[in-house]
């Protein structure tokens, strides 16, 4: 819109240049242009609360928030919402996208919910900070389910026999660090009976294909993108958390809820009994109450463009929005969800 601006001042200061001068044309053009902008950034607040440049941040390029944060943005809030312009990018997933929005650098985010919680309330990894403010939830999206990966000839088949091993534990500030360094406890390991590599998901996998790591925590909607590529090129398998191991984790953090990963997922062995989180959209509190109406509108008249972006999209549904939903509420979001 600012560029159309520009070019419409532009055009003006030819037209006064021909009428009166050209150094009568300059002052002109100087005021019309900054009326121009003033006039378009009013626009922009009228209609989408002042963000007409909107950010989402994502997760690893290989996992599943990437793609669906790419389709959030170009096929849902750029192509059905007017004077908004949205651009997804590339992130450590996560923590570091809740601190993300708490500091300004983003207005939209995908997280776990179980980590929007700790933020919300100043526990595990948030503790030393305090709890966080400045986010809420619009939607629940799909469960995220911790898979421990492993080559097929690793001799890895139990949480147990990860000590003395290299083990991928997920980027710094991630969910699946999170989730990682809380499975390893409920098993009385700790990293200091690893060696803990942090690593992205795509990283990880090609680590193990490499063999620089024996293993590697991942959460992400099945199938996740990282996995498939390393199972395209070497057989692995998925190490199970035990049954009473999962009832400890889902007591000791009740956002966990149990899972078991198919054997047909990945064409392993057997199938693996693990526990999952929920993906959810996280957004800044500041965002203006009709965008974030807007945002929530567009997203489930539109829904087809997350299934088309990722397998898990089809997950995101209307009914399922506030299953699991660990925080706030964004009021834009509430509305829309009352209408509905």
């Amino acid at each position: 819109m600012k560029k159309l601006s520009f070019l419409m001042m532009l055009a003006l200061m030819l037209v006064l240049a021909a009428c009166g001068g050209a150094g009568e044309a300059e002052p002109e053009a100087d005021g019309g242009a900054d009326a121009g902008e003033a006039e378009t950034e009013d626009a922009g607040e009228a209609d989408a609360g002042g963000f007409t440049d909107i950010t989402v941040m994502t997760g690893g390029e290989q996992g599943v928030y990437f793609p669906l944060g790419a389709a959030l943005a170009n096929n849902i809030i750029n192509a059905n919402i007017e004077n908004v312009l949205a651009a997804s990018f590339s992130s450590g997933a996560s923590v570091v996208n809740i601190n993300g929005l708490v500091d300004g650098d983003a207005d939209l985010a995908l997280a776990q919910n179980d980590i929007a919680y700790y933020a919300s309330e100043g526990i595990n990894m948030f503790e030393e900070d305090g709890a966080l403010e400045g986010f809420q939830g619009i939607a629940t999206l799909y469960p995220e389910v911790v898979q421990i990966i492993t080559a097929a000839d690793s001799g890895i088949e139990t949480v147990e026999d990860l000590v003395g091993k290299r083990i991928a534990v997920g980027d710094i500030g991630s969910g699946a660090e999170a989730n990682a360094r809380q499975i390893l406890e409920i098993h009385d390991i700790t990293y200091d009976d690893i060696s803990a590599e942090y690593m992205s998901f795509g990283d990880a996998a090609g680590a193990i294909q490499d063999g620089n790591i024996d293993a590697a925590f991942i959460t992400g909607g099945l199938p996740t993108g990282a996995v498939e590529q390393l199972n395209a090129q070497k057989d692995i398998s998925l190490v199970s958390i035990s049954a009473d191991k999962v009832a400890e984790l889902t007591a000791e953090y009740p956002y966990y809820t149990d899972f078991t990963v198919s054997a047909d997922t990945y064409g392993t062995a057997a199938d693996a009994s693990t526990v999952a989180v929920l993906a959810m959209l996280v957004v800044s509190s500041d965002m203006d109450e009709d965008l974030v109406y807007e945002i929530t509108k567009a997203m489930f008249e539109n829904s087809d463009q997350f299934a088309s972006a990722h397998q898990q999209g089809e997950n995101i549904t209307l009914e399922t929005a506030l299953d699991g939903m660990s925080i706030d509420v964004h009021p834009g979001a509430q509305r829309y969800y009352d209408e509905n």
